[in-house]
């Protein structure tokens, strides 16, 4: 026998994440009475390492149109849903809640404290002064549902959570350890919803390179990054890389990740480095000419500090195949020729993509034309709204995550406190 919890709530929201604690706080502040499931023992587990920890809260483009072009195909669908809560609402939500934040490159916005704790600090005591019921360490096993609406969730313990209204923020299939396993499109696929399977999208890169694991926690800012396959360039970026025991990832890496796996499909790929892309190859043996010049007796090894750091140096030394006692004023011509071609063109062969479960974001998800994004409501159960990394919606790295759990989650909480079901 199934267990009724004994009340209805106005709203029930199914998963504790930045998507979910938005949705649940917003409806609790309209005044709906709302209960959190969260599977996991606190919430927003996940929230708590992105971005290395420092969660890269939103992206500072406020130009919506600009905003959604990075999301691809899925900008049709999303003008409605962001221009009721955009980035400049994100903005003021986390500023006026006294978490202050600050600009780095690509518009990452992060908080100034450089914690993703302040983030989930000002999530929490929204959703506590709203009133939200949290039920923590309480695993959903899938819905019950009439012909139109959804009735109740099934909790793993037996009971059932009874509302008028249900906001599904599960999230994904990346970082499973988290709680993220995919739930959710099991119990829509039940429902009848149509879910594309979930892949990896953001993704570290793993290298076959044994030299790249000495550099492991190196990261150069500024690199131009190009991908070759068979010698033929397919695409290049400029950005950061970051190396670890694996082989590269960061924010440019994890926004090619797509592409190299693609490119996998039809051979290996090479991914070049250009670690001075504002010098040419002559600018760049004549700045090495000075260098040699300054440090005239000094062995090679120890001689190219002033261009790169000495973990890099080492790697470089090694690679070039220059005896590393050779002093400076010994250093032929050609030995000045192949270290300009290393810093220009410094090649790494892909091994593979990690796998979803290293993955920062999957693509993959509910079909977007089951959705009503003007109140992020299902075309299939009244009662029912989709919000986070539950839709199949791509987007690259630089904040445009969070911000789709903010603006889904803030329009789901206010559709589903105004409008509640009438079943």
């Amino acid at each position: 026998m199934k267990k009724q919890m004994g009340k209805l709530w106005d709203v029930a929201v199914v998963g504790g994440g930045p998507a979910g604690m938005m949705a649940a706080g917003r409806a609790a502040e309209l005044g709906a009475k709302v209960i959190l499931i969260e599977k996991n023992e606190s919430l927003g587990v996940k929230l708590l390492i992105t971005g290395g920890g420092r969660c890269n809260v939103t992206n500072g483009e406020t130009n919506t149109r600009a905003l959604l072009s990075k999301f691809k195909e899925s900008d049709k669908f999303l003008f409605s849903p962001f221009s009721q809560w955009g980035v400049k609402e994100t903005l003021h939500f986390f500023n006026s809640r006294n978490m202050l934040t600050k600009v780095e490159a690509e518009q990452r916005v992060f908080p100034v404290s450089n914690s993703a704790q302040s983030v989930w600090d000002v999530l929490v005591a929204y959703i506590e002064e709203s009133g939200v019921k949290v039920l923590a360490d309480s695993p959903v096993l899938g819905f019950k549902t009439d012909e139109k609406n959804i009735t109740s969730v099934r909790l793993k313990g037996g009971q059932e959570v009874q509302a008028k209204s249900f906001i599904l923020a599960t999230g994904g299939t990346s970082r499973p350890e988290t709680g993220s396993t995919g739930d959710g499109f099991k119990w829509l696929r039940e429902i009848g919803h149509t879910v594309t399977e979930p892949s990896a999208s953001l993704v570290p890169i793993a290298i076959k390179d044994g030299w790249v694991k000495q550099l492991a926690g190196v990261t150069l800012q500024d690199v131009k990054i190009t991908l070759f396959q068979n010698d033929v360039r397919q695409s290049a970026k400029k950005g950061k890389i970051l190396f670890t025991h694996f082989g590269v990832s960061g924010p440019t890496i994890l926004n090619m990740s797509r592409e190299i796996d693609e490119l996998l499909k039809y051979g290996s790929v090479e991914i070049s480095l250009d670690l001075f892309p504002t010098q040419d190859h002559g600018a760049l043996g004549t700045a090495l000419v000075e260098v040699f010049r300054s440090n005239t007796n000094k062995k090679f090894k120890n001689s190219l500090s002033p261009l790169i750091s000495s973990t890099f140096s080492n790697v470089v030394v090694k690679l070039s195949g220059i005896d590393p006692d050779t002093p400076c004023h010994s250093i032929t011509r050609e030995e000045r020729l192949t270290l300009v071609k290393l810093f220009k063109d410094l090649r790494m062969h892909v091994k593979g993509l990690l796998g979803v479960d290293k993955a920062v974001v999957t693509s993959g998800g509910v079909k977007l034309d089951e959705i009503d994004f003007k109140t992020m409501r299902s075309r299939l159960y009244s009662n029912l709204y989709l919000v986070g990394d539950i839709l199949d919606i791509d987007r690259p790295s630089g904040g445009y995550s969070l911000q789709l759990c903010w603006t889904t989650g803030f329009v789901a909480g206010t559709s589903a406190a105004e409008n509640p079901s009438e079943r």
